[in-house]
């Protein structure tokens, strides 16, 4: 199978559990579709009822439509199969969230197709947009895609994003309720370093910066968190450096910016006083999204 083809159904898998995500439960498959997938040819002679396809993590008493061939990714996929229900497709007017949705899957095309950046489109593996709920109050904006965040086409897929995702968890929330993306969607590429990482430079991205703009402004969060110096840099074009902006409440495209250590410098500088510096910048996300704050996450990281 082709690349292109992988990614177009990677792209499918990603925006069907989106929908999921959203409280979407059927999406209309049309009957020829249908006879498409299975690998039968289309009739038109006695034209079959309007079938849904069903996004529910609730097994169908249906058999279900054909799987695709096996994806080399296959593991890394949703584990809820797409199935085919023979209930009666539900009649959603066009409203927000479809519409929010549908200019996201058109987003996620153009910045797949992108390839402005010639060096990082020839040496990709995916393009990595973002992940997370398209309606999330809260956005973490990192610098670049990792190795690991390419090999699964997901921002912060690596040891970073596990320390990242347990300061989500701390503030009782979770990565499906946030939205996570980064300021340049392509790996920076590292000739003859397959696992190395280096930092993007200012024309990739200011070249990357309008699909982070498309993004914030459809998802329209609350709050946004600049994690680390260089994600800082690009959103805001100062140099006064990391140390002196954490914890300063900024503004981009006028939302609330909150800039913070990147989880990878805790994990190279595990000192408590560093992990309670992160964690005073969470609290004050936490009280600007009027999110509850109880004593004991007060307390966190703090001395005995």
């Amino acid at each position: 199978m082709s690349d292109a083809y992988h990614q177009l159904l990677s792209a499918t898998i990603r925006h069907l559990t989106e929908l999921r995500a959203q409280g979407v439960h059927y999406v209309p498959v049309s009957p020829v579709t249908l006879n498409a997938l299975n690998g039968a040819a289309p009739t038109a002679t006695h034209p079959a009822p309007q079938r849904t396809a069903s996004l529910s993590s609730q097994p169908a008493p249906q058999k279900p439509a054909l799987a695709p061939p096996p994806h080399p990714h296959a593991a890394s996929l949703p584990p809820t199969p797409i199935l085919v229900s023979e209930t009666k497709p539900v009649r959603t007017k066009p409203g927000p969230v479809l519409e929010k949705s549908a200019a996201y899957a058109a987003l996620r095309q153009r910045a797949l197709a992108c390839g402005r950046c010639t060096h990082l489109a020839a040496s990709r593996k995916n393009v990595v947009l973002g992940a997370g709920n398209l309606n999330a109050r809260l956005m973490f904006i990192g610098e670049a895609p990792g190795a690991h965040d390419d090999e699964r086409g997901e921002p912060f897929a690596d040891k970073p994003g596990q320390l990242l995702t347990k300061i989500i968890q701390t503030m009782g929330l979770t990565r499906d309720t946030v939205y996570i993306t980064c300021i340049v969607k392509c790996r920076p590429d590292t000739p003859g370093e397959p696992d190395g990482s280096r930092k993007p430079t200012a024309a990739e991205i200011q070249t990357c910066l309008p699909f982070l703009q498309e993004q914030i402004d459809l998802i329209q969060p609350g709050v946004l968190v600049a994690l680390g110096a260089t994600a800082t840099e690009g959103l805001l074009g100062k140099t006064a450096g990391i140390t002196r902006l954490r914890g300063q409440w900024q503004s981009y495209r006028g939302i609330p910016l909150m800039p913070t250590y990147h989880p990878a410098y805790l994990l190279h500088n595990e000192v408590l006083s560093h992990k309670r510096l992160v964690w005073e910048d969470m609290l004050q996300v936490m009280t600007r999204l009027g999110m509850p704050v109880t004593e004991k996450q007060r307390g966190y990281f703090l001395k005995a």
